[in-house]
Formats: C-alpha cells, sequence, structure tokens
C-alpha cells in the first residue's frame, strides 16, 4: 500500500472504525485511542497490507484492541460502579433509539460485536469471520442468538412502559 493509498483509506474508514467501537465501548476517549492505535498498526505494516483488504485488516484490529481495553478494564474497579444504586435508577425511554441500545448492550460482548458488525457495518458473514476470528458457522449463530434476544427483550412489554 502507498501513502496516499494510506491517506485515503484513513479518510474513507476512520469514521466507521471510530462508530463501531464507540457503539460497543460507550466511551469516546477510548474509541479515539483504539482508532488511533489501529490506524497506528496498520502503518507498521503498510507494506504488507494490501489497499484492497485495508478495511477489514483495520476492523480485525480494531477489534482486537477493543477486547484487550475490555479485559485490561475489568481488572480495574470504578468508584462509579461502587456508589451506583440499582434500585433507584428509573428506566424512562422517550424514543425507540434508546430501547434498542439498552437491549444492544445487554448482549454478551461476543454477540454485540456480530450485530454491530453485521447490522450496523453492513460486513458479510465471512468478512465477520475474518474480524473476530470465528467461523461463519458460529457467527450465523451468534447473530440469530442476538437477534433472537432482541427480538425478546423488545417484545417485552416491561420495557416499553
Amino acid at each position: 500500500m502507498t501513502v496516499s493509498e494510506y491517506n485515503t483509506c484513513v479518510d474513507k474508514h476512520s469514521d466507521g472504525v471510530y462508530r463501531f467501537i464507540l457503539k460497543n465501548m460507550k466511551d469516546s476517549d477510548k474509541a479515539k485511542d483504539i482508532v488511533q492505535e489501529s490506524f497506528v498498526r496498520l502503518w507498521d505494516r503498510v507494506s504488507e497490507v494490501k489497499y484492497e483488504k485495508a478495511k477489514s485488516y483495520l476492523f480485525t484490529i480494531a477489534y482486537h484492541c477493543f477486547i484487550d481495553t475490555i479485559r485490561k478494564d475489568k481488572r480495574i474497579v470504578s468508584m462509579e460502579a461502587i456508589t451506583v444504586n440499582d434500585h433507584s435508577e428509573m428506566n424512562a425511554f422517550s424514543d425507540h433509539k434508546e430501547i434498542i441500545n439498552e437491549a444492544v448492550e445487554k448482549l454478551p460482548e461476543i454477540q454485540k460485536s456480530v450485530i454491530l458488525l453485521r447490522d450496523y457495518e453492513g460486513y458479510s458473514y465471512k468478512e465477520i469471520g475474518e474480524i473476530t476470528e470465528l467461523s461463519e458457522a458460529q457467527v450465523k449463530v451468534y447473530i440469530y442468538r442476538a437477534r433472537l434476544f432482541l427480538k425478546n427483550y423488545l417484545v417485552s412489554l416491561d420495557v416499553v412502559i
């Protein structure tokens, strides 16, 4: 890949990678760090990666950085997590987007990632498998389970009321 192709890649794919990570992280600063790290890693391998495969490579790197960040953050306990009282919180929603976002947040990490890659970013099952290092069959199973959970969650009267 040439320098101009790399720059084009940054222009074309940085927003998509950022949206994908932000949807998973819910922390814009960490999402920006992961996007930046992804492009740094792409630059380190600019001579090895073909321009046609750059988007897939970026999402793969971003996904792995995201997983590493989650693992690192699980070891750190924040004060906010300790002082939050779950019983005092009220789930009042003003629109459907909030309900859907809450439902997606309740998914296990792998299901959340594959459903976002498929339904939000438009990747094929094969591409998702390459990004997440899962077989195409596993990707289909995770997407099916995620959609089934979302369907059941969104149909529930408790969520809507």
